[in-house]
C-alpha cells in the first residue's frame, strides 16, 4: 500500500467516527459494539447493549444514513439482517 493509499484510508476512518460523533449516545454504543464484534444481529445488539429492540433499531437506521454501518441478509434466516461497522 502506498503512502497515499494508507494517509486516504487513515482519513476515511477518521471521517467515519467523525460522523458518528455527532449522533445520539445509543448510536455510539451499538457503533462501538459492532467495533468489538464483527457482525452482529439486531437481536443481538439489543442483547449486548442493553438497549431496547426499537432503539437498537433506531441507531442502526441514523448509522446506516452516515454510511458507516452496512447489512446484509443472514443466510441462516432470511428474515434477519446482519450488521456490520464499516469504519476500519
Amino acid at each position: 500500500m502506498s503512502t497515499s493509499e494508507t494517509a486516504e484510508a487513515e482519513s476515511t476512518a477518521e471521517d467515519g467516527w467523525d460522523a458518528v460523533r455527532d449522533l445520539p449516545p445509543s448510536a455510539k454504543l451499538v457503533a462501538k459494539t459492532l467495533e468489538y464484534n464483527d457482525a452482529l444481529t439486531q437481536s443481538q445488539l439489543a442483547e449486548e447493549t442493553l438497549l431496547p429492540p426499537r432503539t437498537v433499531r433506531y441507531a442502526l437506521n441514523r448509522l446506516e444514513d452516515v454510511g458507516v454501518v452496512s447489512s446484509r441478509f443472514s443466510f441462516a434466516d432470511a428474515r434477519k439482517r446482519i450488521y456490520t461497522l464499516d469504519i476500519e
